[in-house]
Order: structure tokens, then sequence, then C-alpha cells
């Protein structure tokens, strides 16, 4: 017996991705709704009801009313927007953080989809906090760059109308960015992250990256201690791997059209510094990715089933 899911907002970037992912699979029945239906609320209303999950690809006001809409103790909810990623009751779709957190999203009615910058600062420094090696109130900063797509379908259009569009713009510079809290509250931080994110002229791919002071740190870890705790933080973890390379040069869009996600311990052991960079795509495992993976998990399917490796 198959899962039904509907996907609501399945016009936009997630939500084609979505869909792609989970075209052809026989364990799951995917419903979405046509022309003026889309934003029809009684349509919307019954397709809703008459999921099993329901995936959430909406700006954050349509989706906290999508999710008023569920009148029954059945439907499941995955929410990508940002609406509910801090909200109380709703589990963080992250499984790679811990098994718990895995065990979570499966028993969970309703889950958040991390954001794609988060997915990046998550991964990376989340370990290094439990492990202690970063002291909970520790000033850190957080520099990203994207691929257009993160911006939807304006963005896209944006870039690809216009030949003359720059090929780089950073941008949230007043440093009050939605994923701050995200990054916080998940990394277990007393104080957000210095965020610099940006955008490249570059359709899908992500590179985030963490500079960190080791001689600095209370415990002034060697580079092969950071190296140490990421490696066993993700040993069992199929779509994240720390990379043992000795990589000179690092490409945004290294994991670009994948599910997977990338790390990499890189610095001076003379100096005490280090560059913590994650690759991933931000339409993979920063979204449409983490959407499918967390839809398997809640339902009980293989958690790789329909990945893009």
């Amino acid at each position: 017996m198959s899962v039904a899911v509907f996907i609501d907002g399945a016009a936009g970037t997630t939500g084609l991705e979505i869909r792609e992912r989970l075209a052809g699979r026989e364990d799951v029945t995917v419903a979405t709704l046509q022309g003026d239906a889309r934003k029809d609320a009684a349509a919307r209303r019954v397709a809703i009801n008459d999921a099993d999950i329901v995936v959430l690809c909406l700006p954050d006001d349509a989706a906290r009313e999508a999710v008023g809409m569920v009148d029954n103790p059945r439907t499941r909810v995955i929410d990508a927007s940002t609406a509910h990623r801090v909200a109380d009751g709703w589990t963080y779709g992250f499984p790679e953080l811990s098994a718990e957190q895995e065990e979570g999203i499966a028993g969970a009615r309703l889950v958040s989809n991390p954001g794609c910058y988060p997915t990046a600062f998550l991964a990376l420094v989340t370990p290094l906090v439990r492990a202690g090696l970063i002291p909970a109130g520790w000033p850190l900063s957080f520099n990203a760059v994207s691929g257009y797509s993160g911006g939807g379908n304006a963005m896209v259009a944006e870039f690809e109308d216009n030949a003359t569009q720059t090929a780089f713009r950073a941008y949230a510079l007043s440093l009050s960015h939605k994923h701050l809290a995200e990054m916080r509250t998940h990394a277990g931080l007393g104080h957000p992250p210095v965020f610099q994110p940006s955008v490249a002229r570059a359709y899908r791919g992500m590179l985030g990256e963490v500079p960190l002071s080791l001689a600095a740190l209370p415990k002034a870890p060697p580079l092969s201690d950071v190296m140490a705790i990421l490696c066993d933080a993700y040993a069992d973890t199929p779509l994240v791997t720390v990379a043992q390379d000795d990589a000179a040069l690092v490409m945004l869009e290294e994991n670009a059209g994948t599910d997977r996600m990338t790390l990499r311990v890189c610095g001076n052991a003379g100096t005490g510094q280090a560059r913590l960079i994650a690759t991933l795509d931000n339409l993979g495992k920063g979204a449409a990715g983490a959407a499918v993976q967390n839809l398997n998990i809640m339902a009980g399917l293989d958690p790789l089933a329909g990945l893009v490796f």
C-alpha cells in the first residue's frame, strides 16, 4: 500500500524537485493541484486532509495557514518554509544530527525541513559544540554562497532574464537573516553567528565555511581533533561524508545535482587556524532532497529512496 503524499506549492523550485524524486515510485502516490485550484482554499483543504503526508513548499504565512487546515489526527506535515523551524511542537528534520533526531522524525507528526544555509552550518558546528570543543558562547562566523535557485522562481528569472546580472552579490548586510534563529537554536549556541550569505551566478550548488582560530579556543585543539569529531559524528551517514583529501580547491558546484553533502577540515597546524567547509546542493540536501529523506523516514520507507547520489 503506497503512502498518499500531497505537495502544496508544487510549482516552485523546491516542489518541482520533490516531484522529480518521487516520480515513478510505487511506494508513494503523489497528488498536486493544477491551475486555479492551487490557490483555492477549499481544494487545498481537501487535498491536505486526504494525504498521509503533506509537504509544504510555501511562503511562511501560507505554510502556517496550511497547517491550520489540517482537521484530522492522521495527516502528517513536512514544512519546507522557515515558519516552524524553531517552533514548539515541531521536530527538526535533520536526521544526521543524531540517532535520536532520526528517531524523533520517524515518530513525528510535524517536521520542519532545515534551511539550506543552516544545513551546512549545523553539520559543521553542532558536533563540535556537543563535544565541548567549541563553547556555546563562542563567537562564530559563517560565510556561505548559494546558487541563485535558492531564491525561488523570482530570483531565477532575475538572473536568467538579465544577461548583465552580477556574478556575485552579498546580501543580508543588516545581520538579521531569518535563518539565524535556526542556526543558534539547533547548534545549541548562546547567540547567533555572524552570517555572511551571498549569491553566485550559478543555478545550483552551495559552499558554506566556518573559520576557527583553534589556538584561541579554550582547549586549543589540533586540526586532528576537529577531524576526528566530525568523522565520528558522520561515520554512518551515507549522505554526509567527511572528505579525507588534501584539497587545494573546493568548488561551489561539487555536490550540485545530488542530495549529498561533503564536509572538510582545512587549515594550518602551525598557526592553529582552520577553515571548516561544507558543500551541498541548495535544492538537494538543502531543500528537496532533505524533504524526501524526511518523508521516507516518517513513512517507514528506505530513507534513501528516490534520492540522488
